[in-house]
């Protein structure tokens, strides 16, 4: 009996630790949809990505937790909003009592865990002046190297093959492990030569958020060259998986990591800001080919990981998995989605600050309308990182000129912006049309309002409740 009873105890924990994937996270940066030709886009090519997005599932709707690279990566990593987390502040170190994806895959799950390539951004800023350095030593605010087994805080494209061999090199045979890679591409400043045959300028089709001039079009190209240039580096890190004998039981997870440094795009709440590609992968668990047209959250990664993997969520993880959507079982399909925004960089503050460095705002999405709220509408918009580039210029060229169509005037020079704005996503895609205060559609708002005072609550926001 007592042989007996080793025997099931040692085939439950066989396929307990079989059912267990590697799980591998993958970011660009700054990439919004429909940018991918698996997404539509006839003027990128993408022929590593659109084969992968082949094998696996594609959301049309996933949704970052912020319009910018720290604070949607504390969300995909924490399982939680940027404001749940704390890390509304940019260049803020993730506080050590927010527990991270890799830990509990490694504490609960065995796994061995890394980062590389692209800096991860949850450590705080890397070029810390003397004063700041003092600070973080003193109170040990940088907390990843004891967050996981493997740790390679900023590395250049030409170490990509090095750094992700360098953690299969490390990773002991026959357990588990997850690996989250990041990549630079393709964040502004985009190069003029990131690819030998850039699209062209001139037959681009333009997202209809943004004005028709040459300066966008010089920057949307360059931006998709930059596009182009990831599907490379993409490959390479699978073909390494490939070749460890790994492909068929890891779980691939391809995101970006919020939108790209347009107007409309990154560090605003708009969907080109928030709407990014996201891809999943799994070998016999997830149908090839499938597409998920409800709303995701960058909140629901950590718990997707974690639920494929056999581990319970920790308390404080408010995402959602996304495996019963993976695996086509019945559930209940998200209503909304929530992002928020906030400070921007480490700049100072001053009466010149404009929106791109400091802006206090929240989003509540359904599927049809969105409303944001605008803590700070005195703030003078301005794209982030691409404010010095040929396309902004020219747009503000145009305006003083008198020569903006009149949609591209409110959405980027009204001011003060208004505390609430309203889009029905169905009739206005590109998001030009404020609907706030609409008569006919006081109920969906007030709806809304509802939703995102809920979120507050529970995350503890600090900014003003929009209580009615």
């Amino acid at each position: 009996m007592k042989t007996i009873a080793l025997a099931i105890a040692f085939l439950s924990f066989s396929r307990t630790v079989a059912a267990a994937p590697n799980i591998l996270l993958v970011l660009t940066d700054d990439h919004s949809v429909p940018h991918l030709g698996s997404y539509g886009s006839k003027d990128v090519r993408t022929p590593n990505f659109d084969r992968f997005a082949a094998q696996g599932m594609r959301f049309e709707k996933f949704f970052t937790v912020a319009p910018q690279c720290v604070p949607s990566r504390a969300g995909l990593l924490t399982g939680r909003s940027a404001v749940a987390a704390r890390m509304t502040r940019f260049n803020s170190p993730l506080p050590a009592d927010i527990v991270t994806l890799p830990e509990v895959l490694r504490d609960k799950g065995g796994y061995f865990t890394g980062i590389c390539r692209r800096s991860f951004h949850l450590d705080g800023p890397g070029n810390q002046g003397p004063v700041t350095k003092a600070l973080y030593d003193k109170h040990g605010l940088e907390t990843f190297e004891r967050r996981v087994d493997f740790l390679d805080r900023s590395s250049g494209r030409d170490q990509t093959r090095t750094k992700v061999n360098a953690f299969f090199d490390k990773a002991p045979k026959g357990k588990p492990w997850f690996l989250w890679v990041n990549f630079n591409d393709p964040h502004h400043a985009w190069d003029n030569n990131a690819v030998a045959h850039p699209p062209n300028p001139k037959t681009l089709k333009l997202p209809p958020s943004l004005p028709d001039l040459p300066g966008v079009r010089e920057d949307l190209s360059r931006y998709l060259g930059e596009v182009m240039r990831v599907d490379e580096e993409f490959q390479w890190v699978l073909d390494i998986v490939k070749q460890r004998g790994f492909a068929d039981d890891t779980l691939v997870l391809f995101a970006g990591d919020n939108g790209y440094a347009f107007p409309h795009g990154k560090g605003s709440l708009y969907d080109p800001g928030l709407n990014v590609p996201f891809i999943v992968r799994w070998p016999g668990k997830v149908k090839a080919g499938a597409v998920a047209a409800e709303l995701a959250s960058g909140e629901d990664v950590a718990p997707t990981c974690l639920d494929a993997a056999g581990i319970a969520a920790p308390k404080g993880m408010t995402g959602r998995s996304l495996m019963p959507v993976l695996s086509g079982k019945a559930h209940e399909p998200r209503k909304f989605i929530f992002a928020e925004r906030g400070v921007h960089g480490s700049s100072a503050f001053n009466e010149k600050t404009a929106s791109s460095s400091y802006d206090l705002s929240r989003v509540v999405r359904s599927d049809r309308y969105k409303l944001i709220y605008n803590c700070t509408p005195w703030m003078r918009y301005q794209p982030v990182d691409s404010a010095g580039g040929p396309g902004w210029k020219q747009i503000v060229a145009a305006h003083e000129a008198g020569q903006l169509a009149a949609p591209f005037v409110r959405a980027y020079f009204t001011h003060p912006r208004p505390i609430y704005e309203m889009y029905d996503l169905q009739s206005d895609p590109a998001e030009l049309n404020n609907l706030a205060g609409n008569t006919d559609l006081v109920q969906v708002q007030r709806e809304l309002r509802h939703a995102l005072l809920e979120k507050m609550l529970l995350d503890q926001d600090y900014l003003p409740l929009p209580i009615e």
